[in-house]
């Protein structure tokens, strides 16, 4: 039992091709170091998808791992030295799930000091005062609560999930083919979330990235002016029946004065005037045609949209309340898999996602309506520190320093909105082992997610969420 535990999860290191690019290397070097400098009776626990081995296509099994090994040298180095002062230990996830299926990985992974458990779910025990039954983290990936990346056959390596497959044919497709775009922007197709985006985030790039300059020349000033066209039509409306005056939108004097730039406005709202038309005029066959294809497909039970990949957190939190009272020992739940990092309270109990170390991109709309939306990169490198703090166990929240990326384009940072800022997470929560587990009055709390429902400041009994001093150290390993 050690006296204290650090989780982090969902590197996804390795990859063919660009995929294996490892952006936050630097940051995780140093964090694994200053966890070798620190010392202690500490155990580091990546809880799942620490190597990214679906998203290779031309290896398979054992060397698969060898990869990973060949493509990061310097992290499988430091991985080594500081398991020799601390214990690390590894389980698997979906994209490392050939990590439970070759019994060779253990020995391979020891070689580096880090020790595999190839189960869907473990526990550690914290080492409370005076409490009448030793409290316990219960800890896994996630995979199994969802539907599209749930092992149905532990430990066999060919019961593979859809999500496998999704991967192979979407992800390591685009990995290979990644040096052929222009710039690295589709490696980052492993940060789109949920998969469903990946459509609308491959239009944005394509737009902003891939078009021809020339050819975006002329298209932007037309979607830019679009509004003013569909103006411009309604005033013309209004002209003809009477309602407005003569030559205020047609034939307006005041146009005619600009000269040249005049005579480029009439031609680009001319271009969306005859756009709209052949819109308005495939409209109705077109819905007719979608209502008829939806029916369809509903009949062979497939969405238009296709396979439905992402989901909330709903069902990890439905999984994690259903452990909890199946478990009265446990005090902290702990999973990862949804990249989405946070910390919720139910009385003195907590959930935690470990969220990921990849990048990831939002989606902001832009300042000209018209013009697609812009995926904004941004790193969330993160771990969670678990400890006991006397007849408490203290939940402490860190977030790693890093330079955020510049991968957007002037063009696109020139018009990109601000991306709404990211959901708080408490620094530190300390909760009695003893305390009661208390749900919220309904399940609305729980439809929400983490990510709208973060941990109170506060409970009842001795449970309590603050950002102050950190009893045992800095808090930073």
């Amino acid at each position: 039992m050690a006296t204290e535990y650090v989780f982090i999860s969902d590197l996804h290191m390795g990859g063919d091709e660009q995929l294996t690019t490892l952006d936050f290397e630097a940051e995780l070097l140093e964090f694994l170091a200053d966890l070798e400098a620190r010392g202690g009776d500490v155990e580091l626990i990546i809880n799942g998808d620490a190597f990214g081995l679906w998203e290779y296509a031309e290896v398979t099994g054992p060397a698969k791992l060898e990869r990973v090994i060949e493509d990061h040298p310097r992290v499988f180095d430091q991985l080594r030295a500081t398991g020799e002062v601390i214990d690390i230990t590894l389980i698997p996830g979906n994209h490392d799930y050939d990590l439970a299926c070759y019994p060779e990985h253990a020995e391979r992974l020891a070689a580096f000091n880090v020790a595999l458990e190839p189960e869907i779910a473990i526990t550690r025990e914290v080492d409370v005062d005076g409490v009448d039954e030793t409290p316990k983290i219960w800890i896994e990936h996630g995979q199994q609560h969802d539907a599209n990346n749930r092992l149905p056959d532990w430990g066999n390596p060919d019961a593979l999930p859809v999500g496998y497959f999704v991967v192979q044919r979407i992800v390591d497709t685009a990995g290979r083919y990644s040096n052929r775009a222009s710039g690295d922007w589709l490696r980052d197709i492993q940060s789109v979330t949920p998969m469903e985006e990946i459509p609308r985030w491959l239009l944005s790039n394509y737009f902003y990235r891939e078009m021809s300059p020339y050819l975006r020349a002329i298209v932007v000033p037309l979607l830019l002016f679009f509004n003013i066209t569909l103006l411009y039509l309604f005033g013309t409306i209004l002209e003809v029946t009477g309602i407005l005056p003569a030559r205020l939108f047609t034939d307006n004097p005041l146009v005619h004065a600009l000269g040249i730039a005049g005579t480029v406005l009439e031609i680009i709202v001319t271009i969306n005037l005859v756009i709209i038309a052949v819109l308005l005029l495939l409209a109705v066959p077109l819905w007719f045609f979608r209502r008829d294809l939806e029916h369809t497909l509903e009949r062979f039970g497939v969405a238009l949209s296709g396979v439905q990949v992402g989901q909330g957190d709903e069902p990890f939190l439905h999984a994690a309340r259903e452990t909890l009272e199946a478990n009265p020992d446990v005090c902290v739940y702990v999973y990862g898999h949804t990249h989405r990092a946070s910390l919720t309270q139910w009385g003195d109990r907590v959930v935690v996602n470990t969220g990921t170390w990849l990048k990831k991109l939002q989606h902001v709309e832009t300042r000209f309506s018209r013009l697609p939306g812009i995926y904004v990169p941004s790193f969330r490198l993160n771990y969670v520190r678990i400890f006991a703090d006397g007849d408490r166990v203290v939940i402490e929240y860190e977030e790693v320093e890093t330079d955020q990326p510049r991968d957007l384009t002037r063009f696109q940072r020139l018009i990109a909105r601000r991306p709404p800022p990211k959901e708080p997470i408490p620094a530190r929560t300390v909760i009695d082992p003893d305390g009661p587990f208390e749900m919220p009055d309904t399940d609305a709390a729980l439809e929400e997610g983490p990510e709208r429902k973060p941990a109170s400041d506060g409970g009842d009994g001795d449970a309590r969420t603050t950002d102050g001093d950190r009893p045992n150290g800095t808090g930073r390993p």
